[in-house]
């Protein structure tokens, strides 16, 4: 029987990644932005010193993935800084498609991280997705653990995420099952009513 492992991301798997991000979030602001910027952004991440970063293979195929890190202060405009011509170039290009999108495109070029002080032993969990056709099994929560046991190493005392509030039961729950609890909800400048979630590590 063929098993699915949970591994270290590295660069050569951020092709599949952006893949499996495409497939796990149709409809969403980075699926919109492109496969070329998702690229940037998970190639960002195996490539930065806190980029903490792991990928779900099935028989030599990535079905899932979970990426973040563990200093999120400074850490979007540490990135942007890096890669802000691909990420400009690939932004523009979406816009072109739809140029209504350019206030949202423009603040997350300029999101900006906390302050070292307020993010101090904290982790940041950015991303998680599991291909539609994996999500039995508890994959998801094998990716978590790793991340969280990842995050632990480094010295972190919580892991925190932000996720859809409405519309979105079966990651809220499972995040509950993983040991997060609600820290609060707030609303983007869109209207997007978000959860962030918090768990602390031993």
């Amino acid at each position: 029987m063929t098993q699915t492992i949970v591994r270290p991301m590295t660069a050569s798997d951020v092709a599949a990644v952006a893949d499996v991000h495409l497939a796990a979030f149709p409809g969403f602001f980075l699926t919109f932005l492109g496969r070329g910027f998702l690229r940037q952004l998970y190639r960002g991440i195996v490539d930065d010193p806190s980029g903490i970063a792991f990928v779900a293979e099935h028989d030599g195929v990535a079905v899932g993935f979970v990426a973040g890190t563990a200093v999120p202060a400074r850490f979007y405009s540490r990135l942007l800084r890096q890669r802000f011509l691909p990420f400009a170039w690939h932004s523009g290009l979406a816009v072109l498609r739809r140029p209504s999108a350019i206030p949202r495109v423009l603040r997350a070029f300029t999101k900006s991280s906390a302050a070292p002080s307020e993010t101090t032993g904290r982790s940041e969990m950015m991303s998680l997705a599991v291909l539609p056709t994996h999500r039995e099994g508890g994959l998801g929560a094998r990716l978590i653990a790793s991340f969280n046991a990842e995050a632990a190493a480094r010295g972190a005392k919580v892991v925190f995420l932000t996720t859809d509030a409405a519309n979105n039961d079966r990651p809220n729950r499972l995040y509950v099952r993983c040991g997060f609890t609600l820290a609060r909800t707030f609303s983007t400048p869109e209207g997007r009513a978000m959860n962030e979630y918090e768990r602390s590590l031993p």
